[in-house]
């Protein structure tokens, strides 16, 4: 099976002060503006028949006028649409043609393709390594000359600070909640794969990308007779230990289970590319200091907003956590924790557009995080923001109620789509058939709905993708009435 790129896609603060800002909430430091056409959209929220509550705006892109409102200082969660502040942070902290390296160092001089030392593999913090551009590192490595490695194959992850995983309230096993460190390959997951065999099964788990799938020893699984929970995790001596209740197995099929120990990981996979090139490494081990030495190969990321395009329109969590923790690093010269690295960017947004949001990472899977309509609205007329944020959002399609795409719809939408369990958010801008621009942000939650559901551990709570498609139909009809009338 070939893997097409959207296949693989698919703290300081304390818990005191998070409670405390929930149960606060943050205004927006704008002067409310004279709203126009309230009765309209606030009839199209009241007859959705959405659980929860709903901030809405609409405002001139160009002048930051709201044009219509309801709710508009009410916080909400922003789920991923938090990720469209990230990259505006990202972009303007490291600047657009930023690349993230990953560097194969040797610490002693290499003689005649010799290397009498230790070889490190450093990560430079790229979110969006994949095991094909480490076969390509490998193949760098032929080409410089090296043949023999007389000490240790070394590995380095500390350009930031290592997070065990974004959110520590999600459930172990979700891929999209992985480890941060500054040495990540294949978005820090692993593919888990599964087959009967009879009364048995078969599985395998490997590092696969578009052209390689080398199995991998870093992560192990075993069946286990139970119906719950579906998977367990254990980490021992650097290995990802993992079960998975045989009730939940179906009779083959497969899915992506985070990597906890990312550097060992790609450590691995680096070996086994360089032993096809006939250079012989040891086992990875990890060191915290990174020694000075020689350069041998290279691997550069694509520039920074071309990655943050990707990132939103693949709402790529760890892209978005290593590019706002990298962009607080260059900015305060040293590198800070997620929670810590967040009220930075929450600080950012108040300097830049005079926001008042509170942010607990930068991708927007921790639910404590609260944004205005009004706010996210500011955020998105502030002076420069629209040249360099909107060519990065990605087009929204407008669909019937079919959720049928319209072709020759006569408005464009570029936006940024957020959902959790009973959270769904969208801003961004809209052209108008008129042609028209506006600048806009969705946010909807049912947060006792939600709390619920993390209480019962679903991964899916009962209601949860109803409440979402009713959501989406809500804003389909907010975004299409403007598109029309405006």
């Amino acid at each position: 099976m070939r893997l097409t790129r959207r296949a693989l896609l698919g703290g300081a603060a304390s818990s005191l002060a998070t409670a405390a800002v929930a149960e606060a909430p943050l205004t927006s430091m704008r002067p409310r503006a004279r709203l126009m056409n309230t009765g309209s959209a606030a009839a199209m929220i009241d007859q959705a028949g959405l659980s929860g509550q709903v901030g809405f705006v609409m405002a001139d892109a160009a002048s930051g006028e709201v044009l219509e409102a309801v709710a508009p200082d009410l916080p909400q969660p922003p789920a991923s649409v938090t990720k469209a502040v990230t990259a505006l942070y990202a972009i303007e902290g490291l600047g657009a043609g930023h690349q993230f390296l990953t560097r194969v160092i040797a610490d002693a001089p290499v003689v005649d393709g010799v290397l009498k030392g230790n070889l490190i593999l450093a990560g430079g913090g790229d979110p969006n390594l994949v095991t094909d551009q480490l076969a390509q590192l490998a193949e760098s490595l032929k080409a410089a000359g090296l043949r023999t490695v007389e000490g240790d194959f070394l590995v380095w992850d500390n350009a930031l600070i290592n997070l065990d995983e974004i959110d520590p309230s999600q459930l172990d096993y979700l891929g999209y909640n992985p480890t941060i460190t500054g040495l990540n390959l294949n978005y820090n997951r692993v593919h888990f794969e599964w087959k009967r065999a009879g009364d048995a099964y078969t599985t395998a788990l490997d590092a696969r990308s578009e052209k390689h799938r080398p199995v991998v020893t870093t992560a192990r699984m075993r069946i286990v007779d139970r119906r719950t929970p579906v998977f367990t995790y254990q980490a021992r001596e650097g290995v990802d230990e993992w079960t998975v209740a045989r009730y939940a197995l179906n009779n083959a099929g497969s899915r992506w289970l985070p990597v906890r120990v990312p550097a060992l990981y790609a450590g691995e996979v680096f070996a086994s590319f360089a032993r096809s090139q006939g250079i012989v490494l040891k086992r990875p081990k990890e060191i915290g200091i990174l020694p000075a030495g020689q350069e041998l190969a290279r691997f550069a990321s694509q520039p920074l907003d071309r990655m943050m395009r990707g990132m939103l329109r693949f709402s790529t969590n760890i892209t978005a956590e290593a590019a706002g923790l990298s962009a607080t690093a260059a900015r305060t010269g040293q590198k800070r924790g997620l929670r810590t690295s967040a009220l930075g960017m929450a600080r950012w947004a108040e300097d830049r557009a005079g926001t008042a949001a509170h942010f607990v990472d930068h991708s927007g899977l921790g639910d404590a995080a609260r944004v205005t309509a009004s706010d996210m609205v500011q955020f998105l007329t502030a002076g420069g923001v629209v040249p360099t944020l909107r060519p990065l959002m990605k087009q929204i399609d407008m669909v019937d109620r079919n959720r049928k795409v319209i072709r020759d719809h006569p408005g464009q939408v570029l936006a940024k789509t957020g959902t959790l369990n009973f959270v769904s958010s969208l801003a961004g801008y809209l052209r108008t058939a008129s042609g028209r621009d506006l600048a806009f942000a969705f946010f909807g939650a049912d947060l006792e709905a939600r709390e619920e559901g993390k209480r019962a551990g679903d991964e899916a709570p009962p209601g949860a993708r109803q409440w979402n498609r009713n959501a989406k139909a809500l804003q389909q009809r907010l975004l299409q009435n403007w598109i029309r009338w405006a």
